[in-house]
């Protein structure tokens, strides 16, 4: 599956760090697909014989299950597909109007002042400030919560706490896989088949639920400025 980072129509290739290539995925590109291509491209980053990689994807909808999701979370089994995903965390919902950023890194070298080597914690930490920075472009004031991960904010529809951003990571010798999912522009209704990410105490929301007209390409466009901040 390594052809899938090769250039081809809809697909775009940028990098302002040699050592991190960027590449954009138009339409929507199945997750098996996806999750066979990252395996390869790690592998092909332990040997040294690719770059690292942010990898900008959209999918169709359909639900993942981490390592610890419980069967009792997946709510509505026939509405959508659902897939292992081998990462961390529980079950979460991909779809359209979702950017998702898969982040293959070598984390046995430094990036920045956030990521410090072979530290898992940190590299999280990591992803959560990129997001937070990232919607700071937006206006929108993410944060962290204690025991929760990903970006959370204040929903101003319904004045209540609400998850915009989900993270869950896979780390094979070191070499991160896997990453962030930030809602756009998504159907948040889709996420009524699962409990999203074990957690039913609070809902999800996304920039144009808050009532911020974002576009994937200028969600994109502020990934990408924020990136060398947090990662260097």
């Amino acid at each position: 599956m390594q052809g899938i980072f090769q250039p081809r129509q809809g697909n775009r290739c940028y990098s302002a760090d040699p050592r991190v290539e960027w590449q954009h995925s138009g339409g929507l590109t199945p997750y098996p697909e996806a999750v066979a291509a990252m395996a390869a491209r790690v592998a092909a980053i332990r040997a040294g014989t690719a770059a690292e990689l942010v990898w900008l994807v959209e999918h169709p909808p359909l639900y993942t299950a981490g390592t610890s999701a419980e069967a009792a979370d997946l709510r509505a089994p026939a509405r959508l597909p659902t897939f292992r995903s081998g990462r961390g965390g529980q079950w979460t919902y991909h779809g359209p109007g979702q950017r998702t950023a898969y982040v293959m890194l070598d984390l046995g070298r430094p990036h920045g002042a956030w990521l410090r080597p072979r530290d898992v914690r940190s590299f999280v930490a990591a992803l959560e400030e990129w997001l937070i920075r990232t919607l700071a472009r937006f206006g929108v004031r993410g944060e962290r919560r204690e025991g929760r991960v990903g970006i959370w904010v204040a929903d101003r529809a319904g004045g209540t706490e609400a998850k915009i951003a989900a993270i869950g990571v896979r780390v094979t010798r070191w070499v991160s896989w896997h990453g962030i999912a930030l809602n756009v522009a998504p159907d948040l209704d889709h996420y009524a088949g699962i409990v999203p990410c074990g957690i039913s105490a609070h809902g999800v929301t996304s920039l144009a639920a808050l009532g911020i007209a974002a576009s994937l390409t200028a969600a994109d466009a502020a990934l990408r400025e924020t990136w060398p901040e947090v990662f260097g």
